[in-house]
């Protein structure tokens, strides 16, 4: 595949730590060109000495020979001491740095110096702690950071998730479980693959395996939609299971329901069942090359297809049958169908009631009574007198 290099990084928060003595290291998601994804931590004094020598690296493009030809971002210098307010407040300009490293010249964004610092070190993978010592703390950076610098908040309790059975990784960026394992779950990606990290540990986890403690039902997972949202298919898929639909490359479908693990229940015309959800893309969104590459990795597993799951709770997961899908489906087109019929009935049954009005006769006035004799006499002029008499 050729020298590795960085395509995305990503800010996604930052740890206090305790041990050996209370500091702060940031939090980056970094994406491979092999479709790799790597979480590493850096002390922002770290970055800063980074900064420094990429500078003496590219004297030019630093702005030291000429102030206008600077392409490097400006990083502010850290202060005598770091507390949480200023590693907080810094979150925003330090997630910008990382945006414009990456699209820098290749010349600089791809040379070894860039590609060293945010490789993952053994702290990385095992970090120093002590289990008699306070758990590190984790503050994640919200989503809409970039727009709002200033909307940055106080620590965000990682949700916490227990695993039904053991899952052995297929990769280097996924994290293997034991069935009882507690995990914090980090990020929740809609393709059913989601990032925890557990004591040292961090990687990706199919969905499926997890469970959350407080209860059997995913109360994040949205209601049916029969009416459904328009996708195109991107990758071609072969049903393996009964319940689940075989696709090309091109087709044209309408998801009624998102489920959390990654398998979305689809209706092509009037069939139904489930389909990977990262081969699929909202009709009229723009393909890009990462969505593109991203498709390669394989489907997570289904909830259905794990041996040996168990359950911690005594009520069982809420599910909703493939047969529900397709009756209430059915029933949903059939009344759509009905409502544009009668609409068209109503129509015809207006036009039908107007034409037999428009064939008929016009009524005609009818014609008064003749006044007698007498009361022309008292009531009529002279002239009209006379032409009785």
């Amino acid at each position: 595949m050729g020298d590795a290099f960085i395509r995305h990084i990503e800010l996604l928060g930052y740890e206090k730590r305790f041990f050996p003595s209370q500091h702060y290291v940031y939090m980056f998601l970094v994406k491979w060109n092999d479709l790799s994804e790597k979480v590493v931590y850096r002390r922002f004094t770290e970055i800063y000495e980074f900064h420094k020598a990429l500078k003496e690296m590219f004297p030019i493009e630093s702005g030291d020979i000429n102030i206008e030809n600077r392409i490097i971002p400006h990083l502010p210098a850290p202060k005598w001491f770091d507390g949480q307010r200023s590693t907080e407040n810094r979150q925003g300009t330090l997630a910008e740095y990382c945006y414009a490293l990456v699209n820098l010249p290749h010349k600089i964004s791809r040379c070894l110096h860039v590609i060293n610092f945010f490789k993952v070190r053994h702290d990385d993978m095992n970090p120093v702690t002590d289990s008699q010592i306070k758990k590190p703390e984790v503050f994640l950076l919200p989503k809409d950071s970039k727009k709002n610098p200033t909307d940055i908040t106080g620590p965000i309790v990682l949700q916490t998730y227990r695993a039904i059975a053991d899952y052995e990784k297929s990769s280097t960026s996924e994290m293997a479980l034991k069935a009882g394992d507690i995990v914090d779950v980090v990020e929740k990606s809609e393709n059913g693959w989601w990032f925890c990290q557990l004591k040292n540990k961090r990687g990706w986890v199919p969905a499926a395996y997890l469970e959350p403690i407080d209860g059997p039902d995913e109360s994040e997972e949205q209601e049916p939609n029969y009416a459904g949202e328009a996708y195109v298919v991107q990758k071609s898929y072969t049903a393996v299971e009964e319940d689940e639909l075989t696709l090309q490359e091109g087709d044209t479908i309408e998801v009624i329901h998102k489920l959390l693990d990654g398998w979305w229940v689809i209706r092509k015309d009037e069939t139904t069942g489930y389909y990977p959800s990262m081969y699929l893309q909202k009709a009229g969104e723009v393909n890009t090359s990462v969505k593109s590459e991203l498709r390669n990795r394989g489907a997570p597993p289904r909830r259905s297809t794990i041996r040996n799951a168990k359950s911690i709770h005594k009520q069982g997961r809420k599910k909703i049958s493939q047969e529900t899908y397709r009756r209430n489906s059915r029933k949903y087109i059939q009344n759509q169908r009905n409502v544009r019929g009668n609409s068209q009935n109503k129509a015809n049954v207006i036009i039908e009631k107007n034409e037999p009005e428009d064939n008929k006769p016009k009524a005609q006035p009818a014609v008064p009574p003749r006044p007698s004799k007498d009361l022309i006499l008292n009531r009529c002029t002279e002239s009209t007198w006379r032409k009785i008499l």
